[in-house]
């Protein structure tokens, strides 16, 4: 099947998933009085480097509620291998875990299969970041093959700072036809 990327200014997928701690996790809708969200999916519980990103988004929880946007991850783990993960990253924000393969495809992400050597339960979701719009629409997207060429989430912060300060709604980049 061919990969497909996510359209920009396209509505986002209705994807939901088990939140660990109990009920479901809706990607893409915006939860606790804020009008957009970050969705991030991570790897899994055998990346250390996802481990790292988690932490440091974690960080960044604060500074994009004061904008509007909630924070929300997820990957294809099960629960107690999700659960063990956040806990040794020491992240509070809601997470997802049972990310299925036709989700991931849904959302255009790069798929990779279990490796000799690598503890993993079966496929998994590479990185993928999406801040969703009040209207549900994918406003920006960062997908990659690899745990090593995520945004800087600091970055991604001033940027989502600069975009929520401007007094009009700009469009979606990457629109044009």
């Amino acid at each position: 099947m061919p990969h497909t990327l996510p359209r920009p200014g396209a509505p986002f997928p209705s994807i939901t998933v088990p939140q660990l701690g109990g009920g479901t996790l809706a990607l893409g809708q915006p939860q606790g009085g804020h009008d957009w969200q970050l969705v991030v999916v991570y790897r899994g519980k055998h990346c250390p480097l996802c481990t790292r990103y988690l932490s440091e988004l974690q960080s960044i929880v604060e500074p994009l509620a004061e904008l509007g946007i909630d924070v929300v991850a997820v990957s294809a783990d099960a629960e107690d291998r999700a659960a063990h993960q956040v806990a040794e990253a020491g992240v509070t924000l809601p997470v997802g875990y049972g990310l299925a393969v036709d989700q991931m495809r849904d959302l255009g992400l790069y798929v990779s299969g279990p490796r000799h050597g690598v503890d993993v339960e079966g496929p998994f979701a590479e990185p993928g970041l999406f801040v969703v719009g009040s209207a549900g629409d994918l406003r920006m997207v960062d997908i990659s093959n690899v745990p090593f060429m995520r945004p800087q989430l600091s970055a991604l912060v001033g940027g989502l700072r600069f975009m929520r300060g401007r007094p009009e709604d700009v469009p979606a980049n990457g629109t044009f036809a």
